[in-house]
């Protein structure tokens, strides 16, 4: 097996991030979840946990550090988890200046793979998923949100790997399965 390596997947909302990272866990990948950090700073703050507290709580982290606290607040975890011999898989990731962070610490050992869907089809899972359904408008709007304010465009559009899911979730899966075995062959 070549040395350990970081992996963060990447995507815009529905394109199927939350499913390619379940089969980094199937392959033994320790997970790091940047949402993490948002329910510690909830707990310490004593707010329930509601989308809206959510969102308050990730503006303002962002607001009062820098585009990069995700990535910084949840580096110990990723490297405890690297420097013990572990593959990592980092979840959502979002900003440009997260990917930069990791990218300067890990090198070539980090690596990004985005999971895009054609918009149309991605806003149809997204009007029929079970939990947090969206209208076609409220896709649009996140989705310039997340790209204008959280700078979500940068890493997936550097990414070392693209997995285009238009088709089963089958599919989606035996795409990630070869690529996990493509790195850690």
């Amino acid at each position: 097996m070549k040395k350990n390596i970081i992996v963060a997947v990447v995507g815009l909302c529905g394109a199927g991030k939350s499913e390619a990272t379940q089969v980094f866990l199937d392959n033994d990948f320790a997970r790091v979840y940047f949402g993490d950090a948002t329910f510690e700073e909830m707990k310490r703050q004593n707010l329930p946990l509601t989308p809206e507290n959510e969102r308050k709580v990730r503006e303002e982290l962002r607001a009062k550090n820098d585009m990069a606290i995700y990535a910084k607040l949840s580096e110990k975890k990723i490297s405890d988890a690297y420097n013990s011999g572990k593959n990592v898989v980092v979840e959502s990731m979002y900003s440009w200046s997260e990917y930069k962070y990791l990218k300067e610490i890990y090198g070539e050992n980090f690596k990004v793979l985005a999971i895009v869907v054609d918009k149309d089809l991605r806003t149809k899972r997204l009007s029929i998923r079970p939990h947090r359904p969206l209208t076609a408008e409220q896709v649009v709007t996140r989705d310039y949100t997340e790209i204008e304010n959280i700078e979500k465009g940068g890493p997936i559009a550097i990414a070392d790997h693209f997995i285009i899911n238009n088709d089963s979730l089958g599919e989606l899966k035996n795409e990630v399965q070869k690529y996990i075995n493509s790195l850690t062959k």
